[in-house]
């Protein structure tokens, strides 16, 4: 391995999936701005992912329902002053 080129801040940090709850805990540099208090009762710095192991259709076998049309709506509703200026 080259020397000086990984960081050296390493610290442990809650990782929560926000699409089932799923939250685990490993070394990271990751920056955050939120904490979140876990059941041994330390507070971690918290990351929050879309999507991981736990919910991924990969390693569930299941697959999700994607809400395509509510996310077009939901783009052009918050986009609807800037559509509305090029008319």
């Amino acid at each position: 391995m080259k020397k000086g080129i990984h960081p050296d801040s390493y610290r442990l940090v809650a990782f929560r999936d926000m699409s089932n709850g799923h939250t685990f805990v490993t070394r990271s540099t990751a920056k955050t701005r939120e904490t979140a208090k876990l059941e041994d009762g330390v507070e971690y710095p918290l990351v929050k992912l879309e999507i991981s192991n736990t919910s991924h259709p990969f390693y569930t076998g299941k697959m999700k329902f994607v809400d395509t049309a509510g996310r077009v709506d939901k783009y052009y509703s918050k986009y609807k002053n800037h559509f509305d200026k090029k008319k």
